[in-house]
């Protein structure tokens, strides 16, 4: 492993910040730390970085323990949120600033920040200043800063937080290429879910100072831990059921459940993907009047009410919303193809316990 934190706390004052995080980074991942602001993440990533230190606990770099090791002797390059470029200098000398702290030697600093400027793409720009240069420009010297030691590993926080948003999705874009190229364990904090899932290997959630879950994006969006991570990682039906007569109920709905008490509580979640929509009425069990279309681009997201008052969300296509003829007012059936057993927050949900269901028929079972 290239990083791994055992049981790590850190408290300012009465206020825990981080609360007995554990996890690990393999050498040449790229991971993002993902979270709502105050949910530890960056705290996290400044005490890998040994800008703070840990209450409690242990942080390892390559098997070795580095608690107490210096910023200078932890081979980490750090990128800030808002650059922190040196404002006197050109983007050559801010590249090479700290190759001249290493005392590097004048013709290997050269080498080196050419061969940065290239691989960057910042060729005729060396000369200019930070204020002379674009927000996706800046960012991009302040990375090519952070790796001209050769550092073992990168940090960045909120790496595209300052940029628009079509520098955002090119830089994001470039970031995954240039780790592909370089191969440096990266750690980036985000409170972006869509760059989590679009850039990184895996993700850790973070919320409160507690992790919640760690595993790949299709891992955190399929198979979420607890409703917290289901809610966060992305759009999510959540239904409050009871169990009545052998079956979990909200409503009109009804859903299988397996040895579960009468009476009992239960929450399950769902995403509008797995909502099947058709304007043959007679196709499904469940009917609804389709309330409300919302245009997402790519696709759009309805919402249907069903004759208790329940809202159910669905997704579709503009050409499948096209040929059904839907339009808001128009009833319609549909069913729920797949659907997950909840836990509370910090509470991971065991996997005996975690239901994905897929219907025998298309007309009966949800």
């Amino acid at each position: 492993m290239s990083i791994e934190l055992r049981n790590v706390t850190k408290r300012f004052g009465d206020v825990f910040a981080v609360k007995g995080v554990s996890f690990s980074v393999k050498e040449g991942e790229l991971m993002a730390l993902l979270g709502p602001s105050g949910g530890g993440k960056t705290t996290v990533l400044r005490m890998i970085a040994g800008l703070e230190m840990p209450t409690g606990g242990d942080i390892f770099i390559r098997g070795n323990r580095v608690n107490e090791v210096s910023v200078q002797r932890r081979n980490i390059g750090f990128v800030f949120q808002h650059y922190a470029l040196f404002k006197n200098m050109n983007a050559s000398n801010n590249i090479a600033f700290g190759l001249k702290i290493k005392k590097w030697k004048r013709a290997d600093i050269r080498g080196r920040v050419a061969e940065l400027l290239s691989l960057f793409g910042l060729e005729g720009l060396e000369r200019r200043y930070p204020h002379e240069l674009s927000g996706g420009q800046r960012q991009r010297v302040a990375i090519a800063r952070a790796l001209a030691p050769k550092p073992g590993v990168l940090l960045l926080d909120e790496p595209f937080g300052a940029v628009d948003a079509k520098i955002r999705e090119e830089l994001r874009e470039w970031l995954v290429t240039l780790h592909h190229d370089l191969n440096v364990t990266t750690l980036f904090v985000t409170h972006d879910r869509e760059e989590a899932l679009e850039v990184s290997n895996r993700i850790v959630i973070f919320s409160g100072g507690s992790l919640e879950q760690v595993g790949t994006p299709r891992e955190v969006y399929e198979q979420p831990a607890n409703e917290f991570v289901a809610r966060f990682i992305g759009a999510m039906n959540v239904l409050e059921l009871q169990v009545s007569n052998g079956a979990a109920r909200a409503g009109e709905l009804e859903f299988p459940c397996y040895g579960l008490t009468e009476g009992q509580k239960l929450r399950i979640g769902f995403r509008p993907y797995a909502v099947q929509v058709s304007s043959d009425v007679a196709q499904y069990r469940y009917h609804a009047l389709l309330r409300h279309t919302f245009f997402l681009g790519v696709v759009l997201r309805v919402e249907l009410e069903l004759p208790s008052g329940l809202t159910i969300r669905a997704r579709m296509t503009k050409e499948e919303y096209a040929h059904q003829a839907l339009e808001p007012g128009k009833e319609v059936s549909f069913q729920i193809r797949q659907y997950r057993l909840l836990a509370k927050e910090t509470a991971p949900l065991p996997p005996e316990r975690e239901l994905s269901y897929q219907p025998p028929t298309d007309s009966y079972e949800l």
